[in-house]
């Protein structure tokens, strides 16, 4: 199989889970990665990220094969862009 149906191959789903294991060093549900799987997983995340990730966060592969790196103001911005307000109440009210 070469890369491009490697990468065709690949559904947002199964993408989430290869990410979430390359993050923690296990599957999903629980099971660990081999040093070999985790290697091959990263590969493949990154390749997947050079082809689709068009909003990259800090230290991740943008569409196009660029790292990206933000400065600590733009992650900042980004974190504070993406915040919800729960509840809010000023503190003299009565």
């Amino acid at each position: 199989m070469d890369i491009e149906q490697l990468l065709s191959s690949i559904t947002p789903e199964a993408y989430e889970r290869l990410s979430y294991a390359v993050e923690t060093g296990k599957w999903p549900e629980g099971t660990p990665l081999s040093q070999e799987q985790r290697d091959h997983a990263m590969q493949v995340v990154m390749l997947y990220q050079s082809r689709h990730n068009t909003e990259p966060q800090h230290m991740t592969v943008a569409a196009g094969g660029e790292i990206t790196m933000k400065s600590k103001s733009a992650m900042k911005r980004d974190f504070a862009k993406n915040q919800e307000t729960i509840v809010q109440k000023s503190v003299n009210d009565d």
